[in-house]
């Protein structure tokens, strides 16, 4: 027996790696929003030290000018060298990845301070940090700027990068937590078709336990993956068909489903529940039994879910009905933050619901 290795502390596990759950603490600075973000931060920057270094009735407008083609070329030159060594800087430690990016910064300034104040001397005492003829000194004195705004900027992003892995973290754990709490749910209703079929037909519940067998390996599988249409699409078949052992000709299935929807993402164990809804407080409760209709189409931007089925004429839903709507409808909120919706509605004799949330949003 091998011995039992000892957990990483969480300050090793940042140490070692600068990479938690595969990501890099600097964001991707190449998009569109990071540049805009750090052009506006900038821009503000040097509006503060124009606004400190001038009187509002005499408002240097020459130095804002100058002073912020400066910057900005400092701010996006750093941001692109960055950008290009982000996929190299990610594999290494963090305190490295760290110290080059912030290296990275400091030359940038340093080397662009050096080249303004020779190319451009009838400018230099417009450019923030004194550049003027106190040479080194004033490159000395933008460098030191440059340290200390670029490791704020560093600490930022990666204190920002763990409360994002914090919110992940406590968001899977309460979705793991709503899935455990409607798989003994799922099984009390299988398990009760299954033993109504073991004296009258033994053979259907042999094929019907293997059947489970197979439905628990998928509903079970790791939480953190998400699952497809396609999968949550055979949960369905696998429940339907035990059920379909049990109730014979009571229980008929109309399928409408977009089959180019078959890959798209599906959270876990959010479908099935509400078949399973349509046959144990619909079907099952009629003596001719009826048809459960079951559309997955695709709206707009968003998966359309709906399942219908008959009900009886004075039917009360149970608690264990509300409790897998509230289940599903917890989930969505957690995984779509407000995109996504779940209506209930009965509509004479039948019972209709629709399920609704945005595609692509899913991770």
């Amino acid at each position: 027996m091998q011995p039992l290795k000892r957990p990483k502390t969480q300050g090793h596990s940042d140490i070692a790696s600068n990479t938690v759950s595969g990501e890099f603490f600097v964001p991707d600075l190449c998009g569109p929003r990071p540049v805009f973000v750090m052009v506006m931060l900038a821009e503000l920057l040097v509006l503060v030290h124009t606004l400190a270094s001038s009187t509002l009735p005499r408002f240097d407008w020459d130095l804002l000018a100058i002073g912020s083609l400066f910057v900005q070329w400092i701010v996006l030159l750093s941001a692109a060298m960055l950008c290009l060594s982000r996929k190299v800087l990610s594999r290494v430690s963090l305190y490295l990845a760290a110290s080059a990016c912030l290296f990275i910064i400091v030359l940038v300034t340093a080397v662009s301070s050096y080249f303004a104040q020779m190319l451009y001397p009838q400018f230099s005492p417009a450019f923030p940090g004194g550049v003027s003829g106190a040479g080194g000194w004033s490159i000395v004195r933008n460098v030191a700027l440059a340290t200390i705004l670029g490791g704020i900027a560093l600490r930022y992003f990666y204190l920002q990068q763990q409360l994002q892995l914090r919110e992940k973290s406590e968001l899977q754990a309460r979705l793991d937590s709503l899935r455990s709490r409607i798989r003994p749910h799922f099984l009390f209703n299988t398990m009760n078709s299954i033993a109504s079929l073991i004296a009258t037909q033994p053979d259907a519940a042999e094929r019907a336990v293997e059947d489970l067998s197979e439905l628990f390996r998928s509903s079970l599988q790791e939480s953190s993956r998400a699952g497809t249409v396609a999968d949550e699409l055979r949960l369905c078949e696998l429940y339907l068909g035990i059920e379909q052992l049990r109730l014979g000709e009571r229980l008929s299935v109309a399928w409408q489903l977009d089959t180019s929807l078959r890959e798209e993402a599906m959270p876990n164990l959010i479908l099935q529940p509400l078949v399973e809804n349509a046959v144990y407080h619909g079907i099952a409760q009629l003596a001719e039994g009826g048809t459960i209709s079951i559309s997955v189409q695709r709206v707009g931007g968003f998966l359309v879910a709906e399942i219908e089925n008959p009900i009886p004429e004075h039917s009360v839903h149970s608690q264990g009905h509300h409790m897998a709507l509230g289940n599903i409808e917890q989930r969505l909120e957690a995984l779509f933050a407000g995109q996504a919706s779940l209506k209930a509605e009965r509509d004479g004799g039948f019972y209709r619901v629709k399920l609704r949330y945005p595609l692509g949003h899913m991770g």
